[in-house]
């Protein structure tokens, strides 16, 4: 049972080593893309910020006018 679990150990163990790979300082720009980054849809955003500012009642600096009631 010992020498399973040591060998999965192991296996996994190489399998990460094995994607890892330094990046130089020139090709970091290319890896960086706007795409690549973590986040919602802009489209829910805006929505997401407009609920927030009628619930709040107050503007959050984007511009956009309109009372704590939701209405504009």
């Amino acid at each position: 049972m010992r020498a399973r679990i040591g060998i999965a150990l192991l296996l996994c163990t190489v399998c990460t080593a094995v994607g890892c790979a330094p990046v130089k300082p020139y090709q970091r720009e290319f890896l960086a893309k706007p795409i690549m980054q973590f986040g919602s849809d802009p489209d829910e955003d805006t929505l997401d910020l407009h609920m927030l500012e009628a619930r709040e009642g107050a503007e959050g600096g984007y511009g956009s006018a309109g009372g704590g009631c939701g209405c504009n």
